[in-house]
């Protein structure tokens, strides 16, 4: 469905962050090509002139989704999806841009990643802005999937540039104009960490005529009332030689490991592979600390705090100027800032603002394990192309990982009900699964709901084993806003809905479902039918009219009514069990 992105790059950075697209009777002109993008500081150098390729970028349709009986997916799938990236290759790529950049001392500048490939005209621009290294690799981890439905750029800020907060809110805020006068009907991503986030706020209340998406990942707005603050009189009494020590690093680099191991072994998962890739990344972290004192030096180090000081001030002041989309990551394990507390008050502050916690994770999150940017965006319905979100053609099919990570999720479900489907075939048999349901769209499924509407957590799933059809369930709109406007206070734990394609029930939306040869699944009933009383099992609360009957005839869709029973039993079943239970105990 989505399309995927181009790039820009900068001449002087590593071959392994340069690109090049055009075809073979050009290569003579690669060099001229290939200055695509040249970022620079207003306070160090005038603007550079820049050009950009007009080679023609390849469109990529997304990847229909794998679904295979098998509940998990390998390792080696999951880093075919795009995320085999390791905290190992963030060292060797930092010293490579490191020790190409160091030579010139240039001012920042703008690069993309060889890894996130061409993209279509389509795809909205993401703007990476570093955390205190600034090396602009933060994303590495991510930057396959990202390069499939962005357009990718990473600000590289080189360890001896001085450039101050302001001269790199110019540096951005030129690069969103120009982007913006480019393609005024897209939106422009910033994901910044860090002191990346408080450059993102500056310039989005700089400028809230742009359509811009806030993605901030520990912002430092926190600084004041963090430990960092009080480390600045310390470093500079403190030699130079004197680098940070290595439990610190690992620490904050890995998150909590103990954990994730733990986490594949209640899952039934070999720890095996998890132990041997934590191990690479230890290693890694020790012998790579000569890289971290390159990209942090104490006078380099000295100058971020500044800056993050100077940041976390300007930004908070101008928090009230911020109109865009936002969405703040906090990490409960962060070591540098009071992430939480900070990710509660900023959603607070902001009008359009979401909070996706990540309790068992450290300050560098993009960098660690079960961390998918990606996947975070699309949770949150925070991926478009436009001006507003559609949720038919925006929409990215859920990958093998999501689906099987999801679908885990809710396996005591399944094998608490041990739900048996059966379907009917044209010449009027009833047989066990789905075989008799249509593969080709559209199709309109209508239904009741059980209660508490417990018989979508395995039927969505079985479509997609058994027959490989994603269900697009219209939904309650309540599920799709946050308390600001009236909705539920926490969308986060109905994110694998929206992951798995759910979708606002409205006539707009069910006829571009109907019209996109969709599967459609409706509970006319709604709410009110998954909440009934005692006494109203199997009672449908459907409207008087059914208009959804005629959007259906309209493109021809084939209708098929169901129904579901078990539900309601199951669960008196269970609470007469349980007060029997209870019964004997107090007796």
């Amino acid at each position: 469905m989505a399309t995927v992105g181009a790039h820009i790059i900068s001449a002087d950075l590593s071959p392994a962050y340069c690109r090049d697209t055009t075809p073979s009777s050009g290569k003579s002109k690669r060099n001229q090509i290939l200055k695509r993008r040249l970022a620079v500081s207003n306070e160090q150098a005038q603007a550079s002139t820049a050009s950009r390729s007009t080679a023609a970028t390849r469109s990529f349709a997304h990847n229909e989704l794998e679904a295979e009986t098998k509940r998990r997916v390998s390792v080696d799938e999951y880093c075919s999806e795009g995320n085999g990236k390791r905290l190992k290759d963030y060292f060797d790529e930092a010293e490579r841009v490191i020790r190409s950049s160091s030579s010139d001392g240039g001012p920042p500048r703008w690069f993309s990643p060889l890894e996130c490939g061409p993209h279509s005209p389509q795809s909205p621009l993401l703007l990476f802005l570093p955390g205190i290294d600034g090396v602009g690799l933060g994303l590495i981890r991510h930057h396959q999937r990202l390069g499939k439905i962005f357009d990718v750029w990473s600000l590289h800020i080189p360890v001896k540039d001085r450039t101050s907060f302001t001269g790199l809110v110019k540096l951005i805020e030129t690069t969103v104009r120009s982007e913006n006068c480019r393609s005024p009907k897209r939106p422009i991503y910033l994901v910044g960490e860090s002191l990346g986030a408080c450059l993102a706020l500056a310039v989005a209340s700089r400028n809230p005529r742009i359509d811009l998406v806030l993605v901030l990942s520990n912002p430092a707005t926190s600084f004041s009332r963090s430990a960092l603050q009080s480390t600045i009189p310390l470093l500079e009494l403190m030699p130079s030689q004197i680098t940070l020590s290595l439990s610190s690093i690992l620490s904050l680099m890995t998150g909590n490991p103990l954990k994730m191991v733990m986490d594949n072994v209640v899952k039934g998962l070999s720890p095996q592979p998890t132990i041997e890739q934590l191990s690479q990344d230890l290693v890694a972290v020790s012998s790579y600390l000569p890289v971290l004192a390159d990209i942090l030096p104490k006078e380099t180090l000295l100058w971020k705090l500044e800056l993050l000081k100077a940041a976390s001030a300007y930004a908070n002041a101008r928090l009230h100027a911020v109109k865009a989309q936002t969405l703040v990551l906090s990490s409960g394990k962060d070591q540098l800032l009071p992430s939480q507390e900070e990710g509660q008050r900023l959603t607070s502050a902001l009008p359009k603002s979401q909070l996706r916690s990540f309790e068992d994770h450290g300050h560098f999150l993009f960098l660690e394990d079960g961390v998918d940017l990606v996947t975070i965006i699309k949770g949150a319905s925070y991926y478009r192309r436009g001006k507003s979100l559609d949720y038919i053609s925006d929409f990215m099919p859920p990958t093998a990982t999501e689906f099987n990570e999801l679908n885990e999720e809710n396996r005591w479900m399944s094998v608490l009900m041990s739900p048996v489907m059966l379907s009917t075939l044209e010449d009027g048999k009833i047989v066990r699964g789905l075989s008799g349901i249509p593969s080709e769209g559209p199709v309109l499924l209508v239904g009741y709901h059980n209660l508490m509407g417990f018989e979508v957590h395995t039927m969505v799933p079985q479509f997609l084993i058994e027959r490989k059809i994603l269900l697009r369930g219209l939904t309650h709109p309540i599920l799709f806003v946050d308390s600001k406007d009236g909705g539920l206070p926490d969308l986060g734990p109905y994110d694998k809905f929206r992951i798995m394609g759910a979708v606002p029930v409205s006539a707009v939306n069910f006829y571009k479902l109907m019209s996109s040869k969709s599967h459609a699944l409706l509970y006319p009933g709604g709410m009110r039918e998954a909440m009934h009383r005692k006494g109203e099992e199997y009672k449908l609360f459907w409207p008087e009219t059914s208009e959804f009957v005629r959007t259906a005839a309209t493109f021809g869709a084939t209708i098929i009514p169901f129904g579901t029973v078990g539900e309601d039993d199951v669960a008196q079943f269970l609470l007469m069990s349980i007060r029997t239970w209870c019964h004997g105990f107090t007796a």
